[in-house]
């Protein structure tokens, strides 16, 4: 039953930044405006919608879940710096709550491991340590 509810938790997280991927992909004119307006460039949206769907290929798939989840919580914790930037819309105050709860849950994934339900390079899977 763990290692089930470790994946469905790694699925749920991983469909958030897939969602975020195809949203800055199918409509970047708003995440453009958002970052311009914090100055970072346009142009980095792509990119950042590259970065979303790797992350949740590696959330979900491993090798390496358990980095996957510190960099993404670090990356969830350093995007809430944009939402805090727009805090005058009270939507994007919960978006930095959000943004920090996901992070927590990426941190306890990350203590935790994915569990036997995961890829691993070089490991037997389900091995000690895995």
């Amino acid at each position: 039953m763990r290692d089930a509810l470790n994946l469905v938790g790694r699925l749920l997280m991983a469909l958030l930044f897939l969602g975020g991927a195809v949203q800055k992909l199918a409509d970047p004119a708003p995440v453009a405006a958002m970052v311009r307006s914090v100055g970072v460039p346009a142009a980095a949206v792509p990119w950042i919608a590259g970065f979303d769907l790797l992350a949740a290929l590696g959330l979900v798939l491993g090798p390496g879940v358990a980095l996957w989840a510190l960099v993404m919580a670090g990356y969830c914790i350093a995007t809430s710096w944009f939402h805090w930037q727009l805090r005058a819309d009270p939507w994007q105050v919960t978006i930095v709550v959000k943004n920090w709860a996901i992070a927590g849950g990426l941190l306890v994934l990350a203590a935790q491991g994915p569990g036997r339900w995961a890829l691993r390079a070089g490991r037997r899977q389900g091995g000690p340590g895995a």
